[in-house]
């Protein structure tokens, strides 16, 4: 934290709170926070953890006040279900390719929350969970449910997702085991240090090797991820001499793509919800 901002005793999490605000997940606003996109009472904060009382204390993104939420009240019973006063809304959506994985883009390119129906989008604070860059498709959550959003993301829940990852070459045996053994990649932050962080594939195996001499030989892949770093599966496999040439995926925990297709959206009911929770308690 930096220059004297407030930290309240037994408050909420600034990045919780902003992600109740609807700002994004978790995950993504404490990116802005480390960043130095965050001020608490007009002082910039940049270390994690900071505590603050949304009821009284100013934040802003970006100088931009945001309005926050007021935590509910908890019930006595720990175990009861979730606060009544607030409904929350989950979508399962098939990103296409060209989309961005955004609730907003200066440069007016189009975005995930535009796939959703105006009334949605309307009426709801809504913002994707995880990411998929640009060129890559399939399936993403939408939802207000900022505790669903960070136990779904973060890496000691362990939810897995699955990728089917199109490459060009014919990937080796030898290839798929420094996959697996895993490797470490240099990210470069905003400040402009850089830091190296493990990365490895939970599982990987051939699903199909393709020898065209009229469109180059192909390897398709399937790819499970319990933890993601930024654009991970293509650079693990750039680092392998292996480029991605498509890069789709296919599950998040026990929810399959199944028959969504690119651009449509489904609302999740309450069973396909439940099993979101049992995979973030037991890691599938």
């Amino acid at each position: 934290m930096k220059r004297g901002a407030k930290v309240v005793s037994g408050g909420v999490r600034l990045q919780k709170a902003m992600a109740d605000a609807g700002i994004g997940a978790r995950r993504d606003c404490e990116e802005m926070i480390t960043a130095g996109r965050v001020k608490v009472n007009g002082k910039v904060v940049t270390t994690l953890p900071v505590f603050i009382d949304p009821a009284h204390d100013s934040v802003a993104l970006d100088d931009e006040k945001l309005k926050l939420e007021a935590p509910a009240t908890r019930a006595s019973d720990p175990a009861a279900p979730r606060a009544a006063t607030r409904s929350f809304t989950y979508i399962l959506v098939n990103k296409p390719k060209g989309v961005i994985t955004t609730t907003s883009d200066p440069e007016g390119r189009r975005n995930v929350l535009d796939l959703l129906p105006p009334s949605v989008r309307r009426e709801e604070r809504l913002y994707p969970v995880g990411r998929l860059d640009a060129d890559s498709t399939g399936l993403l959550m939408i939802t207000n449910d900022g505790d669903l959003a960070f136990q779904l993301t973060h890496p000691k829940f362990g939810v897995s997702k699955e990728y089917r990852v199109t490459c060009s070459g014919l990937a080796t045996a030898e290839q798929l085991q420094q996959l697996k053994r895993g490797m470490y990649l240099i990210t470069p932050a905003a400040d402009g240090t850089k830091s190296s962080k493990r990365a490895s594939m939970e599982s990987v195996r051939v699903i199909k090797r393709l020898v065209d001499r009229a469109r180059s030989d192909r390897t398709i892949l399937s790819v499970t991820l319990r933890e993601g770093q930024n654009r991970e599966i293509r650079r693990m496999l750039a680092r392998i001499g292996l480029k991605v040439r498509e890069l789709e995926r296919v599950a998040i925990g026990p929810l399959r793509i199944a028959d969504l297709k690119p651009g449509q959206t489904r609302l999740l009911g309450k069973r396909d919800v439940e099993k979101l929770r049992a995979a973030t308690l037991g890691g599938n």
